[in-house]
Protein backbone atom coordinates (compact mmCIF):
# COMPACT_ATOMS: atom_id res chain seq x y z
CA UNK A 1 0.00 0.00 0.00
CA UNK A 2 3.27 2.61 0.58
CA UNK A 3 4.33 1.52 -2.59
CA UNK A 4 1.43 2.34 -4.39
CA UNK A 5 0.86 5.58 -2.46
CA UNK A 6 4.06 6.81 -3.43
CA UNK A 7 3.58 5.95 -7.46
CA UNK A 8 0.45 8.12 -7.09
CA UNK A 9 2.06 11.05 -5.42
CA UNK A 10 5.11 10.66 -7.66
CA UNK A 11 2.82 10.49 -10.95
CA UNK A 12 0.85 14.10 -9.60
CA UNK A 13 3.82 15.65 -9.05
CA UNK A 14 5.13 14.60 -12.53
CA UNK A 15 1.79 15.98 -14.28
CA UNK A 16 2.41 18.96 -12.07
CA UNK A 17 6.28 19.51 -13.31
CA UNK A 18 4.53 18.60 -17.21
CA UNK A 19 1.45 21.57 -16.57
CA UNK A 20 4.40 24.23 -15.14
CA UNK A 21 6.72 24.04 -18.16
CA UNK A 22 3.72 23.18 -20.42
CA UNK A 23 5.21 26.70 -22.56
CA UNK A 24 8.14 24.67 -23.72
CA UNK A 25 6.34 21.31 -24.39
CA UNK A 26 8.60 19.54 -22.73
CA UNK A 27 7.96 16.79 -20.19
CA UNK A 28 10.88 16.30 -18.08
CA UNK A 29 10.43 13.90 -14.73
CA UNK A 30 11.43 15.43 -11.49
CA UNK A 31 14.53 14.49 -10.14
CA UNK A 32 14.39 13.46 -6.88
CA UNK A 33 17.57 14.88 -6.03
CA UNK A 34 17.21 19.39 -5.23
CA UNK A 35 20.69 19.72 -7.42
CA UNK A 36 19.30 18.10 -10.43
CA UNK A 37 16.01 19.79 -9.95
CA UNK A 38 17.68 23.29 -9.55
CA UNK A 39 19.52 22.48 -12.75
CA UNK A 40 16.64 21.94 -14.81
CA UNK A 41 14.94 24.93 -13.46
CA UNK A 42 18.13 26.95 -14.55
CA UNK A 43 17.72 25.63 -17.56
CA UNK A 44 14.40 25.81 -18.56
CA UNK A 45 15.21 29.75 -17.60
CA UNK A 46 17.68 29.92 -20.21
CA UNK A 47 15.19 28.10 -22.91
CA UNK A 48 12.38 31.04 -21.91
CA UNK A 49 14.69 33.63 -21.88
CA UNK A 50 15.70 32.58 -26.30
CA UNK A 51 12.17 31.73 -26.84
CA UNK A 52 11.33 35.35 -25.60
CA UNK A 53 13.77 37.01 -27.66
CA UNK A 54 12.90 34.64 -31.04
CA UNK A 55 9.43 36.42 -30.16
CA UNK A 56 10.77 39.89 -30.07
CA UNK A 57 12.56 39.49 -32.82
CA UNK A 58 9.77 38.02 -35.19
CA UNK A 59 7.59 40.88 -33.46
CA UNK A 60 9.46 43.36 -34.34
CA UNK A 61 11.23 42.35 -38.11
CA UNK A 62 8.71 40.05 -39.67
CA UNK A 63 5.93 41.96 -39.91
CA UNK A 64 2.96 40.68 -40.02
CA UNK A 65 0.07 42.05 -42.79
CA UNK A 66 -2.14 43.18 -39.73
CA UNK A 67 0.58 45.43 -38.49
CA UNK A 68 0.49 47.29 -41.99
CA UNK A 69 -0.19 50.74 -41.05
CA UNK A 70 -2.51 50.70 -44.13
CA UNK A 71 -4.42 48.03 -42.85
CA UNK A 72 -4.42 49.59 -39.06
CA UNK A 73 -5.55 53.00 -40.64
CA UNK A 74 -8.41 50.44 -43.00
CA UNK A 75 -7.11 52.22 -45.55
CA UNK A 76 -7.17 48.77 -47.13
CA UNK A 77 -10.56 48.11 -47.42
CA UNK A 78 -12.54 51.31 -47.29
CA UNK A 79 -9.70 52.83 -50.38
CA UNK A 80 -7.73 49.79 -51.45
CA UNK A 81 -7.40 46.14 -51.74
CA UNK A 82 -4.22 44.39 -50.34
CA UNK A 83 -1.28 45.82 -52.86
CA UNK A 84 2.56 45.00 -52.90
CA UNK A 85 4.37 48.17 -52.80
CA UNK A 86 7.06 48.53 -55.20
CA UNK A 87 7.51 52.19 -55.46
CA UNK A 88 8.72 54.88 -52.17
CA UNK A 89 6.50 58.08 -52.72
CA UNK A 90 7.19 60.67 -50.65
CA UNK A 91 4.70 63.27 -50.01
CA UNK A 92 5.98 66.69 -48.10
CA UNK A 93 4.52 69.88 -47.06
CA UNK A 94 6.25 72.60 -47.05
CA UNK A 95 8.98 70.17 -46.26
CA UNK A 96 7.20 68.47 -43.92
CA UNK A 97 7.00 65.14 -44.91
CA UNK A 98 4.26 62.81 -44.16
CA UNK A 99 4.26 59.57 -42.54
CA UNK A 100 1.41 57.02 -42.56
CA UNK A 101 -1.17 58.26 -39.40
CA UNK A 102 0.46 61.55 -39.19
CA UNK A 103 -1.81 64.64 -38.04
CA UNK A 104 -1.88 67.76 -39.70
CA UNK A 105 -3.83 70.75 -39.20
CA UNK A 106 -5.69 72.48 -42.53
CA UNK A 107 -3.59 75.37 -42.47
CA UNK A 108 -0.63 73.27 -42.67
CA UNK A 109 -2.09 71.40 -46.10
CA UNK A 110 -3.38 74.63 -47.53
CA UNK A 111 -1.23 74.09 -50.52
CA UNK A 112 -0.62 71.23 -52.66
CA UNK A 113 2.53 69.22 -51.50
CA UNK A 114 5.62 68.21 -53.56
CA UNK A 115 5.08 64.47 -54.40
CA UNK A 116 8.72 62.61 -55.32
CA UNK A 117 8.54 59.27 -56.59
CA UNK A 118 11.45 56.58 -56.60
CA UNK A 119 13.50 56.09 -59.01
CA UNK A 120 15.06 57.92 -62.27
CA UNK A 121 13.34 56.37 -65.21
CA UNK A 122 11.93 59.16 -67.17
CA UNK A 123 10.13 57.05 -69.23
CA UNK A 124 7.64 55.68 -66.25
CA UNK A 125 4.65 57.56 -65.89
CA UNK A 126 2.38 57.59 -63.22
CA UNK A 127 -1.14 58.48 -61.68
CA UNK A 128 -1.77 60.29 -58.21
CA UNK A 129 -5.16 60.09 -56.64
CA UNK A 130 -5.47 62.28 -53.62
CA UNK A 131 -8.88 61.07 -51.55
CA UNK A 132 -10.47 61.55 -48.41
CA UNK A 133 -12.95 58.57 -47.27
CA UNK A 134 -14.29 59.82 -44.47
CA UNK A 135 -16.39 62.92 -45.55
CA UNK A 136 -18.59 64.10 -44.35
CA UNK A 137 -17.45 62.63 -41.34
CA UNK A 138 -16.54 59.49 -40.32
CA UNK A 139 -19.72 58.29 -38.71
CA UNK A 140 -21.47 59.28 -41.85
CA UNK A 141 -19.38 58.92 -45.15
CA UNK A 142 -22.12 59.18 -47.70
CA UNK A 143 -19.67 61.30 -49.43
CA UNK A 144 -16.64 58.34 -49.89
CA UNK A 145 -14.74 59.18 -51.70
CA UNK A 146 -13.83 63.09 -51.55
CA UNK A 147 -11.72 63.32 -54.41
CA UNK A 148 -8.84 66.26 -53.47
CA UNK A 149 -7.07 65.75 -56.16
CA UNK A 150 -6.02 64.05 -59.29
CA UNK A 151 -2.25 64.13 -61.60
CA UNK A 152 -1.72 61.82 -64.42
CA UNK A 153 1.60 61.33 -66.35
CA UNK A 154 3.60 62.11 -63.57
CA UNK A 155 7.51 61.30 -64.47
CA UNK A 156 10.03 61.46 -61.22
CA UNK A 157 7.64 64.49 -59.51
CA UNK A 158 5.04 66.65 -60.36
CA UNK A 159 6.96 69.41 -61.28
CA UNK A 160 5.63 68.33 -65.12
CA UNK A 161 1.88 66.41 -65.05
CA UNK A 162 -1.29 66.85 -66.30
CA UNK A 163 -3.78 67.90 -63.31
CA UNK A 164 -6.81 66.62 -64.00
CA UNK A 165 -8.53 67.59 -61.07
CA UNK A 166 -7.06 70.79 -59.83
CA UNK A 167 -5.94 70.12 -55.71
CA UNK A 168 -8.21 71.22 -52.76
CA UNK A 169 -6.82 71.56 -49.39
CA UNK A 170 -8.95 68.94 -46.91
CA UNK A 171 -11.26 71.20 -45.05
CA UNK A 172 -13.01 68.46 -42.38
CA UNK A 173 -15.90 69.28 -40.79
CA UNK A 174 -16.35 66.81 -37.87
CA UNK A 175 -14.40 63.85 -36.95
CA UNK A 176 -10.91 63.14 -37.53
CA UNK A 177 -10.46 62.46 -41.38
CA UNK A 178 -8.51 59.95 -43.48
CA UNK A 179 -6.08 62.14 -46.19
CA UNK A 180 -5.01 58.90 -48.62
CA UNK A 181 -2.76 59.48 -51.49
CA UNK A 182 -2.22 56.28 -53.83
CA UNK A 183 0.00 56.22 -56.80
CA UNK A 184 -0.46 53.84 -59.93
CA UNK A 185 2.14 53.28 -62.64
CA UNK A 186 0.89 53.93 -65.90
CA UNK A 187 1.08 51.88 -69.24
CA UNK A 188 2.19 54.84 -70.85
CA UNK A 189 0.66 58.67 -71.38
CA UNK A 190 -3.04 58.39 -71.54
CA UNK A 191 -5.85 60.56 -71.53
CA UNK A 192 -7.96 61.19 -68.32
CA UNK A 193 -11.14 62.70 -68.14
CA UNK A 194 -11.98 64.77 -65.34
CA UNK A 195 -15.34 63.22 -63.36
CA UNK A 196 -18.01 65.45 -63.02
CA UNK A 197 -18.13 65.54 -59.13
CA UNK A 198 -15.72 65.45 -56.13
CA UNK A 199 -17.89 63.79 -54.13
CA UNK A 200 -18.07 59.65 -54.38
CA UNK A 201 -15.49 59.38 -56.15
CA UNK A 202 -14.14 55.22 -56.18
CA UNK A 203 -10.25 54.76 -56.14
CA UNK A 204 -10.62 51.11 -57.42
CA UNK A 205 -12.92 51.90 -59.78
CA UNK A 206 -11.49 54.40 -61.74
CA UNK A 207 -8.22 52.30 -61.55
CA UNK A 208 -10.68 49.33 -63.52
CA UNK A 209 -11.82 52.24 -66.04
CA UNK A 210 -8.57 53.50 -66.87
CA UNK A 211 -6.22 49.76 -66.85
CA UNK A 212 -4.05 50.92 -63.92
CA UNK A 213 -3.85 47.85 -62.24
CA UNK A 214 -2.75 47.59 -58.55
CA UNK A 215 -1.27 50.61 -56.94
CA UNK A 216 2.55 50.72 -56.45
CA UNK A 217 2.40 53.02 -53.58
CA UNK A 218 0.33 54.63 -50.73
CA UNK A 219 0.18 56.63 -47.58
CA UNK A 220 -2.13 59.13 -45.88
CA UNK A 221 -2.43 61.69 -42.66
CA UNK A 222 -5.29 62.30 -40.58
CA UNK A 223 -6.56 65.73 -40.31
CA UNK A 224 -9.08 67.44 -38.39
CA UNK A 225 -11.12 70.96 -37.82
CA UNK A 226 -9.24 73.83 -37.16
CA UNK A 227 -10.50 76.55 -35.40
CA UNK A 228 -10.62 79.53 -37.41
CA UNK A 229 -9.91 77.67 -40.31
CA UNK A 230 -12.54 77.82 -43.09
CA UNK A 231 -15.48 75.44 -44.37
CA UNK A 232 -14.64 73.37 -47.42
CA UNK A 233 -15.30 75.22 -50.71
CA UNK A 234 -18.16 73.53 -52.76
Amino acid sequence: MRGMRSTVKDGLRNEVWCHIVGFLTLEIPINTYTTSMQTNISELKERKKLHQEIDRITFFYMMPRERDPLVVGRVIGDVLDNFTRSINLTVSYNDMEISNGCELRPSQVESQPRVDIGGDDLRAFHTLVMVNPDAPSPSDPNLREYLHWLVTDIPATTGTRQEVVCYECPRPLMGIHRIVFVLFRQMGRQTVYAPGWRQNFNTKDFAEAYNLGSPVAAVYFNCQRESGFGSRRR
